[in-house]
């Protein structure tokens, strides 16, 4: 089984990842219940702003889709910033969309009996409203949604330290994303045997 996990930081590679830091717990954990994963910084790679699967030359796109069409769990990482997810997860979710329309030799959405979770960090509150975007975007395009398929960590209110800064209520996040990695492999391991039935 692989997963793919897409850290959708603002800053690009070397710079230190806040997200990444707890994408990794759940990344430990999805490898100890035997999952391959296969980790991207998406600031780090030119994906072309848009709505379709291949916008031609340049884009980074498709080299990404191929990883994600490949893997039965898909892992969104995102920083919180003014209350709602990074402009580069949107843009994930954006070049998702143009898998809409695709159907595969049984008639089904490409993303059908593919399963997400989410990692959500930011010095600010606003962590709940990000999974509840980003898991009705994906559902919407056919991805399915496990129980308490995520973890998060924030500040509390007002401005305060990053997630590598602080120790604040650490521990729960990470317990909480080791439960998160182990229902979202319940629930893709559920679908590889009883997969989602196409259409006649």
């Amino acid at each position: 089984m692989k997963a793919l996990i897409l850290n959708c930081t603002l800053k690009p590679s070397p710079a230190v990842s806040n997200t990444e830091a707890l994408a990794k717990e759940f990344i430990a954990e999805l490898e100890r219940l035997g999952v391959h994963t296969t980790f991207i910084r998406v600031a780090d790679h030119h994906i072309i702003t848009g709505i379709k699967s291949d916008l031609g030359e340049g884009d980074a796109w498709p080299a990404i889709l191929k990883e994600l069409l490949a893997s039965e769990i898909l892992i969104i990482a995102t920083p919180t910033w003014m209350g709602t997810m990074s402009s580069e997860a949107l843009k994930v979710l954006e070049r998702i969309n143009g898998l809409y329309p695709k159907r595969d030799a049984q008639n089904r959405p490409v993303t059908f009996n593919k399963v997400a979770g989410f990692v959500v960090t930011g010095a600010e509150d606003g962590a709940r409203h990000v999974v509840s975007e980003i898991a009705g975007a994906l559902m919407d395009v056919g991805f399915t949604i496990a129980p308490q398929s995520y973890t998060y960590w924030n500040n509390g209110p007002g401005p305060g330290d990053n997630y590598l800064e602080s120790d604040y209520r650490k521990e729960w996040s990470v317990e909480t994303g080791k439960a998160a990695a182990a229902n979202v492999v319940a629930v893709a391991k559920a679908l590889k045997n009883t997969p989602i039935p196409g259409r006649e």
